[in-house]
């Protein structure tokens, strides 16, 4: 039998040897890392002349940006109350004083109310039905006089008219009472302070003083052709944005001295709704301003409620 050759041998390819080298227990020397630090720096560290050079520094510019910060956020203004003006103010004095209107009786025996224009009375009343229903109880509670004067006794007729006088009076007072805004509660007086709004901000009564904005679109079209106008209005607006934006700041300006009273912090059910209604207030605002940049409309809001750049313009974060 002849001998077997390598087939590495047969191609040419020297032998190689795949044995595997024997391990080697040296290691390889280890360098450490200075800490590279010139000899200016450790002077500096050393020197307490550069050390309180630096904190100065540090300071005044932390100072800086604080005052910058602080600029920056009064000239955006409170994203909630925005800028205290007269009408704003008068949300928590809607009533008036305390004394709403005179009671002065007329020749007629009867009683007229004088009051402010301003004046707003509590259930829905006005100063002329108020009139009119007291004028009727003092008729309907008046002493019958008998008609047979011979019988008649002058002295008790005087006593009953003076106690008729008396008990009209303080019924008359406890009518003011009743109907003033003063001693009625916040859900009363946020419905007066919204009904104020509306006569405000509604356009059935700013058309006729504000200037409208200049069209975009001529109403002309192909010619001679005009298109038609709006529905006429019916009662009072109540829908327009300038309105809504209104009550909703009447409605914000309760929810937010709500939270700011002592246990206002726990309550986590109006810290939403305050928040929902600030954003809410914030859509209608970039539409206003969208529709009415520059406008009476836009002016007249923004002054009259005072609300600044940071009710509407980047993002509100409560």
């Amino acid at each position: 039998m002849p001998p077997r050759i390598p087939v590495s041998s047969r191609f040419g390819v020297p032998q190689l040897c795949f044995r595997p080298a024997p391990s080697s227990n040296a290691q390889l020397p280890v360098t450490q890392v200075a800490n590279v630090v010139t000899m200016a720096q450790r002077r500096k560290y050393k020197d307490p002349y550069a050390l309180a050079q630096a904190k100065q520094r540090k300071d005044a510019n932390q100072s800086r940006q604080a005052e910058l910060q602080e600029q920056r956020k009064a000239a955006l203004g409170d994203p909630i109350r925005g800028i205290t003006t007269p009408f704003i103010e008068s949300f928590d004095n809607v009533g008036g004083s305390a004394v709403l209107h005179e009671v002065t009786s007329d020749g007629s025996g009867g009683v007229r109310i004088t009051s402010a224009d301003d004046t707003i009375f509590n259930h829905f009343l006005k100063p002329s039905e108020l009139e009119a229903a007291i004028n009727h109880s003092q008729r309907l509670t008046e002493p019958v006089i008998d008609k047979v004067r011979d019988s008649a006794d002058p002295a008790l007729e005087a006593a009953a008219k003076k106690q008729h006088e008396e008990g009209h009076k303080n019924a008359t007072a406890a009518l003011a009472r009743i109907v003033s805004l003063a001693n009625a509660s916040q859900r009363d007086k946020t419905r007066a302070n919204i009904m104020r709004c509306i006569d405000t901000f509604g356009r059935h009564k700013t058309d006729s003083t504000l200037r409208p904005r200049a069209p975009t679109n001529p109403n002309v079209v192909g010619g001679d052709k005009v298109l038609p106008e709006k529905t006429p209005r019916a009662g009072p607006d109540t829908g327009s944005s300038e309105v809504q934006v209104a009550i909703l700041t009447a409605k914000i300006k309760v929810l937010a001295d709500q939270l700011d009273t002592r246990g206002g912090k726990k309550d986590k059910i109006n810290k939403r709704n305050l928040r929902v209604m600030v954003h809410k207030r914030q859509k209608l605002l970039r539409y206003l301003r969208r529709k009415e940049r520059g406008g009476d409309r836009w002016q007249h809001v923004t002054d009259t409620l005072g609300l600044t750049e940071g009710t509407w313009k980047g993002e509100i974060s409560l």
